[in-house]
């Protein structure tokens, strides 16, 4: 069995400064059918226009992932932390106790668009954290000699991985056109949002059998006991998310 969430059917914010798209109930978006998949709760695909951003405001017990997918994303927070990420690149705040930060597109003329992320931790409470990092493949279908599966979060850090406080990876999957990616779910949940390209998802349970297509900012949740094929239609770009049950 597989989740759909269509990107054109997402919640919508336009407040001209900011265009958010919400995979999951956030804000003043709500829905009971998609509040969240697994310890997956957020997925805003965002994009701030030049000079502006989100104020200084406060998290808790939560990790919190951004993906740069064009433009830059400058972060200040309470800690002592300014950068600014840019395209391509992942940044893991951990809130811990609490934390307070800030979110602005430094550019004067490029908006931004960035994916916020967030997922359970855990535990509660705990010192915040802050990291961010470049990682090796490119972000327009290009594959590299490691394979289609980059490892850009993870509980333990492997591979270079950025580290958070939950059972649950998240991974870059580049795939140029008409190459094909096969896993399977066990005793795990997977959940896969497309950032660009097309994809057609196979999936093959116990009871039944599906084929969906998937352009930009769709996803699909995958449940324990599948297995399935990911084909690029064309070059294509997408986080594959590996959760608990």
């Amino acid at each position: 069995m597989i989740y759909l969430r269509r990107a054109n059917e997402r919640g919508q914010v336009d407040f001209g400064w900011l265009k958010s798209q919400h995979s999951f109930s956030f804000g003043h978006y709500y829905d009971a059918n998609h509040m969240g998949f697994s310890v997956l709760r957020v997925i805003n695909d965002d994009v701030v226009q030049p000079g502006r951003g989100f104020e200084t405001h406060g998290h808790r017990d939560m990790e919190i992932i951004s993906y740069v997918v064009s433009g830059a994303l400058k972060h200040k927070d309470s800690t002592g932390n300014e950068y600014t990420v840019p395209a391509g690149d992942v940044q893991v705040m951990s809130a811990g106790s609490g934390i307070m930060h800030s979110e602005f597109n430094p550019s004067d003329n490029e908006a931004v668009n960035f994916l916020q992320i967030w997922i359970v931790p855990d535990e509660k409470g705990g010192k915040p954290s802050y990291a961010q990092k470049t990682f090796g493949k490119n972000n327009h279908g290009a594959l590299n000699q490691d394979g289609p599966l980059e490892l850009l979060v993870s509980s333990d850090g492997r591979e270079g991985s950025l580290k958070i406080k939950q059972n649950a990876e998240i991974s870059r999957l580049t795939l140029n056109a008409n190459e094909t990616w096969r896993s399977a779910v066990k005793s795990r949940k997977g959940y896969l949002h497309v950032i660009s390209g097309n994809m057609r998802v196979s999936s093959q349970s116990t009871v039944e059998s599906e084929s969906i297509n998937l352009g930009a900012g769709d996803a699909i949740g995958i449940y324990e006991h599948d297995s399935f094929s990911i084909e690029a239609i064309e070059n294509a770009v997408a986080l594959w998310f590996d959760l608990p049950v």
